[in-house]
């Protein structure tokens, strides 16, 4: 088996540095996708022994494009690569992952992408980081999508052609949806994969990420919504429910109820508590997700106008970062 990596980042510093020597040794050759930094990344990635490749900033920027043009590098000088590992530049990866999950590709012929366990590096340093390492604990086994931290087998990324360069988020997923439709299959396994370093320090931080993921979830419903896939439809209608259409109804009862119309909504504390509740983590930590669930709708809608106002407009999607 031969593994290749694509590394993508930005400005990353001593993350870059933890990610590129989590690899050092460990697959046959590693691209390095640069996207405007403007610190020591690039002489950093060369003097680690990376192929770079400085991606041209007057193209919108999106993680898609970053990664088609590694994997095209990657292709371009080892054209006989059986798997590319894609991984973030503020991640690092397990001793031992890129082994375990080529040797699980090699036994696995229908499956074409793998993904791990996946965990935050500092989840006492916010809430926001906590969230991010609940958010990254899920199922394992087969599952419809991945993150942008996984290994895929060079057959299937050719087969798709890889990332839609278009999608400012939800990339992974929408790439999943493809994979899949042509016969492959998507894993999760037990074992563990990387650390996440989301640096999310500010409920401002917090807040751009989700309406990122409203958007996502817009257009992710947009290219893929109809059956049998219905792509993110049922994010999207939960979305406008919550974050729209509750309220309008709650400013609609008051008009004509008065102040007994806002008694709607009591909805909002009775969702938060029916989502502790279901919770299988401690009381805090289910708490905590089940309140930023709850308040996650209302950025989630401001990403979902904002798809449809570019729609309608015929405007292209910026991108929308976090940190």
């Amino acid at each position: 088996m031969s593994i290749g990596v694509v590394v993508i980042g930005r400005n990353e510093g001593n993350r870059l540095r933890r990610c590129l020597e989590s690899i050092a040794g460990s697959s046959d050759l590693v691209v390095y996708v640069d996207s405007g930094s403007t610190d020591d990344s690039v002489n950093m990635a060369l003097s680690m022994g990376s192929e770079v490749v400085p991606l041209d900033m007057t193209t919108p920027f999106t993680a898609a494009r970053a990664r088609n043009e590694g994997s095209q590098r990657l292709l371009k000088l080892a054209p006989n690569l059986d798997y590319v590992q894609f991984v973030d530049g503020d991640c690092e990866l397990v001793n031992g992952w890129l082994k375990t999950a080529a040797s699980y590709l090699d036994s696995n012929i229908n499956v074409a992408m793998v993904c791990g366990r996946l965990r935050e590096r500092h989840p006492e340093q916010s809430i926001y980081n906590q969230l991010c390492n609940i958010e990254w604990d899920t199922a394992i086994g087969s599952t419809k999508a991945c993150g942008g931290i996984a290994m895929m087998r060079i057959e299937a990324f050719k087969a798709t052609g890889g990332y839609k360069t278009g999608l400012i988020a939800g990339e992974e997923p929408e790439l999943c949806v493809r994979v899949r439709s042509i016969g492959w299959q998507v894993w999760r396994l037990e074992a563990e994969m990387a650390l996440h370093d989301a640096a999310m320090t500010h409920f401002w931080q917090w807040w751009k990420r989700a309406v990122r993921t409203g958007y996502a979830y817009a257009e992710g419903a947009h290219l893929h919504g109809k059956p049998p896939e219905r792509h993110r439809v049922k994010e999207s209608r939960r979305v406008w429910i919550w974050g729209l259409g509750i309220p309008v109804a709650t400013l609609g009862l008051s008009i004509l109820l008065g102040v007994w119309g806002l008694s709607v909504l009591l909805i909002y504390p009775a969702q938060f508590i029916r989502l502790a509740w279901r919770g299988s983590r401690s009381v805090k930590e289910n708490s905590l997700r089940a309140l930023f669930l709850v308040l996650g709708k209302f950025p989630e809608t401001v990403g979902q106008l904002n798809f449809v106002y570019n729609r309608l407009a015929g405007k292209a999607a910026r991108l929308i970062e976090y940190k």
